[in-house]
């Protein structure tokens, strides 16, 4: 406890009081920081209090120092307390008084409560062995996430204490409804049952809150509404049963309740029986609302407890950390986007604030799955923070995962926000300007349906379009027609990776038809006539049709020199390399040994060849395709 000044900094406590009651004024509070939490300030003066006559300490005070000690998950949470001048202030858990959202709550959410308050008084009656000696709603708290709170410790006394003495003290400041009929009767000489007081009022409770609620919204709830009324509140103490015999009751044993119970108690389970337990839950859970799983039971899913084991992390988070889309008949997930918005939601970003490893890690290895659902601003403004925070710390393992979540974060925010900076164009495209590939599939039977592909690949040269066949299939492609491949003078340029993925079997294509290409243009031609094809280019260059002669090769042995055509036969010849200025030596005429009687193909005088084409032009020699004109006449 602190003195003359908060015990916590950073807090900021709201002017106008949610609640005021005899002995305090109930304020909203909130620390500021990197990490604000909300909290609820209990605000008490000597002023509040004086007249009742309960001296040193005061009821606030007698509260504190019993939440302080008695720690249990259906009691109010303690965080603080201190004195500030004449005032004592008292923080814990952000709650609200019961009686405020009562009228707002459903029948399961009711029954879960009554089950929460009952476990606190079983647990004060069998650890404590204290009696709370004001059941009421007014004693009850309920948190952000719907929990109900059992508070109002100001009259709690061990069972050795509870004398006639005190509850005569007390009985004009506790709830008058709850209030036992032997208590009103009270004889000095008649010792009182302190269990009696507690169950008496707990009947009076259940009565009250339970009197407008319908019966098929929970099972068994007109048999429990009867017992509240007939044996809890029995006028003969000795009648009434005892609280720990009701956890039994239909009432509380449905699955939604056991389920509810686990999570809170979980670590006080053993190993064995949080996996049966994380093994079924995700079919038990489907049977319920899915906005009563969520408001009840989505803090507690993600626990700590829960995300720590082995078993849920394996069978249960993967399913509440994806959310479905709306109307959803799949099991992808386990809540629709809006109910994942309005309850987990708030709990992750929570999370992200914990600088646990492992926690972390947990996140971030579904980050990918629910990032989508939060809103722009929460992302830039919260979880990128928390990110960025990430990747500076020594785990390696920390750093690489929170470095694939910012790449996530890209496609919403953007490079700009997610890594800052100046920014800039710093690589090029460095493909063609005009990208010509088309991927041809189609099935081929002849090998066994597989899928071939071709790729059209534009080549130019000296502006000149020509045509390359198809590379042959590996099994039975020799059968096929080739494919051409169109070249391009705006294509010239490849990228390194494009040259190194070509195999030996295409430069040898490629070089066995340059072969026969530099044939045709090595045959000696007359300048006028080269003169007419660097016009007649000039002229049709934008005419592909002109100039794209396919090379048809019947049999491979044409590429061998002793058996190829005569020169004569390669019409409409083109100098493909007018550019490259190549140094044209002079052709030698081939020796031909003296046992060959008749002349080779090859045998070409070359000044009369030259005077021939400068005479007649593209005239063609019948006589040098082999024909007989007069045979031909004749016929």
């Amino acid at each position: 406890m602190g003195n003359e000044k908060s015990a916590l900094s950073g807090l900021e406590v709201d002017e106008k009081a949610i609640e005021i009651t005899d002995f305090w004024l109930h304020h909203n509070a909130v620390i500021q920081g990197s990490n604000p939490q909300n909290l609820s300030v209990f605000i008490s003066e000597p002023s509040l209090h004086s007249w009742a006559n309960f001296g040193r300490p005061s009821p606030l005070e007698r509260n504190a120092k019993n939440l302080m000690l008695y720690r249990h998950p259906c009691i109010l949470k303690y965080v603080s307390s201190w004195h500030r001048g004449s005032k004592f202030f008292l923080a814990t858990e952000e709650v609200r008084p019961l009686v405020q959202v009562i009228s707002s709550l459903t029948t399961l959410q009711i029954c879960i409560g009554l089950h929460s308050i009952l476990r606190a008084l079983i647990f004060l009656h069998k650890n404590v062995r204290a009696s709370h000696n004001n059941v009421c709603s007014s004693s009850i708290y309920v948190t952000s996430e719907g929990f109900w709170k059992l508070g109002g410790l100001e009259h709690l006394c061990k069972c050795s204490e509870v004398i006639t003495a005190h509850i005569k003290k007390t009985k004009n400041y506790r709830y008058e409804k709850a209030i036992p009929p032997e208590e009103k009767e009270m004889k000095s000489d008649i010792p009182l049952d302190p269990y009696a007081i507690d169950q008496f009022a707990f009947g009076v409770l259940a009565e009250e809150v339970l009197a407008s609620k319908n019966s098929d919204d929970v099972p068994a709830l007109a048999e429990f509404s009867d017992l509240c009324k007939r044996h809890l509140q029995n006028v003969e103490p000795l009648l009434r049963p005892k609280l720990p015999s009701l956890l039994s009751h239909p009432f509380f044993t449905h699955d939604f309740i056991k389920i509810h119970a686990f999570l809170m108690e979980l670590p006080l389970k053993s190993e064995d029986d949080k996996q049966e337990f994380f093994l079924n839950l995700v079919k038990q859970l489907r049977m319920f609302p899915e906005k009563i799983v969520a408001e009840q039971l989505g803090k507690l899913l993600l626990s700590r407890m829960v995300l720590l084991d082995f078993t849920a992390q394996a069978r249960l988070l993967p399913v509440v950390l994806r959310p479905k889309e709306e109307n959803s008949d799949t099991e992808c997930g386990l809540f629709t986007v809006s109910t994942f918005k309005s309850y987990l939601v708030p709990k992750i970003l929570q999370m992200f604030c914990v600088r646990d490893v492992s926690i972390r890690l947990l996140l971030l290895s579904h980050f990918n799955s629910f990032m989508h659902v939060f809103q722009t601003d929460e992302l830039k403004s919260q979880l990128l923070p928390e990110l960025l925070v990430g990747i500076k710390d020594n785990n390696d393992t920390l750093v690489s995962t929170t470095l694939r979540a910012l790449a996530d974060l890209v496609s919403i925010l953007g490079a700009a926000t997610v890594i800052g900076g100046n920014r800039g164009k710093l690589f090029t495209d460095g493909r063609p300007n005009k990208v010509n590939k088309h991927v041809e599939t189609k099935s081929d039977t002849k090998d066994g349906g597989k899928l071939i592909s071709t790729l059209k690949v534009p080549i130019s040269a000296n502006n000149v379009i020509f045509d390359l066949p198809e590379r042959l299939s590996p099994d039975g492609g020799e059968d096929r027609l080739e494919s051409n491949f169109a070249f391009t003078e705006d294509e010239t340029t490849w990228s390194d990776w494009e040259a190194q993925e070509s195999t030996n079997n295409d430069h040898d294509l490629v070089k066995s038809v340059l072969e026969k290409v530099t044939e045709s243009i090595e045959t000696p031609v007359s300048e006028s006539h080269v003169s007419n094809v660097d016009s007649s280019n000039s002229k049709d260059v934008n005419d592909k049709s002109k100039y794209n002669k396919k090379v048809l090769m019947s049999d491979i042995s044409e590429l061998d020199i002793k058996h190829s055509k005569q020169p004569h036969q390669i019409t409409d010849e083109i100098d493909f390399f007018t550019d490259m200025e190549p140094v044209i030596q002079k052709p030698q005429v081939l020796c031909i040994e003296e046992a060959v009687s008749s002349k080779s193909m090859f045998d070409v005088n070359i000044n009369s060849t030259i005077e021939e084409d400068q005479n007649n032009g593209w005239n063609e020699d019948l006589n040098d395709w082999g024909m007989d004109v007069t045979s031909e006449s004749k016929n």
